[in-house]
């Protein structure tokens, strides 16, 4: 059933096309990423679909009764209200349901008419319908869940992360028939992204997002839409098949072009050589020049992100915590807290927001002073510190300006250096957009400039907070083999369970109360610790309530098993022994550094069935083994 269907749209902004007549269509239960490079227009797309902005040409339809919800990539409350009011206020089609439902409620009790009764009625299948009665404790489940626990607070006293989750936790509140996700995962914690992962996985919610995050990105979407050059590629398939087939695209067409150009420089020499008499043949001949050199010259040049430091010698010492506790108010940070960091150190930082990650940051970067203990800096030391809440500048200023205002000449090592233009070009900022408003500027390009004025200072230790968010694909993947050849120290807080998986050799767990603990595994191995350790407990919890039941009930006589149920205790050690050996060549092979990254992650989704599958079985001969003489 299609739900949704856009048809010849195009944008444009002045001279910059973003898109020109895209048609597509959404159907009920399709789960679509759009996907395309930063300032192409993807959150404009949304916008339009949502209403919220028009296209220069085309239309959209939606489908009669059909409600769409949407996260914007950046929200905007009324900064006056509270949360509580804001939620109050809501404009969502849950809310007018809701209220259509008092009025008919009240307007009853007032004065009860066979009309009153129809409307009450009417209302009341309405609420059935949409699934409305719950809609106080669902409000409460996932404000907790996204941790916005402070309804009292005032909007414009919350951060940028606090208004994203506020704004999550009621598009989803609304239970649309479509949901549109500018990028969902930002500013959410790994546990608040895995929960989101599997709500969206068992919702029959129609879904279309934008989203930097390959796991989640592919474990829910089963078509992918690419804008690349104004033109829109449909892809019926996850995110690997579309890497795949838009590979593909690009081999035919670089081949294409190949022949086109090799059939012109022939057809150039017969043009050159051809007498002055024009025949039909001859002028049929030419038409078909001017066509293949069309296709010749069709290639574009693609801008490329070029991501490089002159990293500066690093000394014997590099950084030192002794002792060091940090507290606000009750909240502990760090307790007591010593470590030595390493040359060529790759640390990851996982914990739930809130837990102090950030906090740590800033004490490494004397930001903010330790209660007690030491923090030292080897000489050697040049800091990048890449910051979670982003680039803080004029919005007046041109971003060419936004350079020259830190080095008008960037040193690039042995003898060579940069002009700050040139230098922008490295990160895809061409001569015209150089002379543009930071005004203009998408929250993607916003992110790379920042990354730039991080890098230009030649850092040997890099300290990148939430580094992915905004940032397209291609940005990310150039981001991310810079970061493989990086030879200083890394920290790399990030709610990215790819990029923590690809360049981190150890993790920081913050568990909260100043408790941090080192695991010397990328974040997909702990994750996997993480839950056997947890099915361990649940089967020692089992194990014990079920002691405790027999100890408070008298024992009754044993009744014995039926001829199958013999046959199935008998053979479920051996099934349950088969599967642990699986469990452990998974493991095993997780472990290899020969595995890719698609490959570990379809290890992962086993390794997962395995485990359930085990406990299943258990369970099952634990019961069984009850009837046994």
């Amino acid at each position: 059933m299609n739900y949704l269907s856009a048809e010849n749209i195009s944008k444009s902004y002045g001279e910059k096309v973003l898109f020109e007549n895209i048609n597509f269509g959404l159907e009920k239960g399709d789960k679509v990423a759009l996907v395309a490079n930063n300032g192409t227009g993807k959150s404009t797309l949304l916008r339009i679909l949502a209403g919220e902005d028009q296209g220069d040409t085309g239309m959209v339809s939606v489908r009669d009764g059909i409600r769409i919800s949407m996260l914007p990539q950046e929200p905007s409350f009324d900064g006056d209200l509270t949360v509580n009011e804001v939620v109050a206020n809501a404009d969502t089609g849950l809310v007018e349901v809701i209220k259509e439902y008092e009025i008919a409620v009240q307007q009853q009790a007032e004065n009860y008419t066979n009309e009153t009764q129809r409307q009450l009625e009417l209302a009341t299948a309405k609420m059935d319908i949409h699934d409305a009665w719950d809609y106080d404790r669902r409000l409460k489940q996932l404000l907790e869940r996204f941790n916005v626990n402070e309804p009292d607070k005032k909007i414009d006293t919350m951060s940028g992360g606090q208004l994203k989750r506020l704004s999550l936790a009621l598009a989803l509140l609304d239970n649309p028939d479509i949901l549109l996700l500018d990028e969902p995962t930002n500013h959410l914690d790994i546990d608040m992204i895995e929960w989101l992962e599997k709500h969206l996985q068992n919702s029959s919610v129609t879904l279309l997002m934008v989203t930097h995050d390959r796991y989640f990105l592919d474990r829910i979407c089963n078509n992918i839409l690419e804008i690349s050059d104004g033109n829109l590629h449909i892809h019926r398939g996850n995110y690997s098949y579309f890497l795949e087939k838009r590979s593909e695209r690009e081999e035919v067409n670089r081949i294409e072009i190949d022949k086109a150009k090799k059939l012109m420089k022939k057809e150039l020499e017969w043009i050159r050589r051809m007498p002055k008499a024009r025949t039909t043949k001859s002028k049929a001949r030419i038409d078909s020049f001017h066509r293949t050199k069309e296709t010749a010259t069709s290639a574009k040049k693609q801008d490329e992100l070029k991501l490089g430091v002159h990293m500066s010698r690093v000394g014997g010492k590099i950084l030192e915590m002794e002792n060091v506790s940090k507290s606000f108010g009750d909240t502990v940070i760090l307790k007591n807290y010593d470590y030595v960091f390493k040359k060529g150190e790759r640390i990851g930082f996982v914990g739930k927001n809130g837990a102090g990650k950030t906090s740590f940051l800033n004490l490494i970067m004397q930001e903010q002073d330790p209660d007690s203990g030491t923090i030292v800096t080897g000489d050697t030391i040049v800091y990048g510190y890449y910051k979670q809440e982003g680039i803080k500048i004029r919005e007046s200023q041109t971003v060419l300006e936004v350079v020259k205002d830190i080095a008008e000449i960037i040193p690039t090592g042995k003898g060579n250096s940069l002009t700050a233009s040139q230098f922008l070009q490295h990160f895809m900022f061409s001569p015209k957009v150089q002379n543009d408003h930071v005004s203009k500027l998408s929250g993607g390009e916003r992110r790379r400039l920042y990354l730039l004025t991080v890098l230009i200072k030649n850092p040997n230790f890099l300290i990148l907070d939430e580094p992915t968010n905004d940032l397209d694909l291609l940005t990310l993947n150039k981001l991310e083999e810079f970061l493989e050849g990086f030879k200083g120290c890394l920290i790399l807080v990030s709610h990215d369970r790819y990029f923590l998986d690809k360049l981190v050799d150890h993790l920081f767990v913050f568990e909260g109360d100043g408790k941090i603990k080192d695991y010397h595994s990328n974040y997909t191995e702990y994750r996997l610790m993480m839950d056997e350790k947890e099915r361990q407990q649940k089967l020692e919890s089992g194990a014990e309530k079920k002691e405790k039941k027999k100890s408070l009930v008298a024992p009754k006589e044993k009744t014995k098993l039926t001829y199958h149920e013999k046959k199935e205790y008998d053979a479920l050690p051996c099934e349950i022994e088969k599967l642990e050996e699986e469990k452990s060549n998974l493991e095993e092979k997780i472990g290899s550094e020969c595995v890719d990254y698609e490959e570990l992650e379809k290890l992962s989704v086993r390794i997962g069935e395995v485990i359930n599958l085990i406990d299943m079985k258990t369970i099952r001969w634990m019961e069984l083994d009850e009837f046994v003489d």
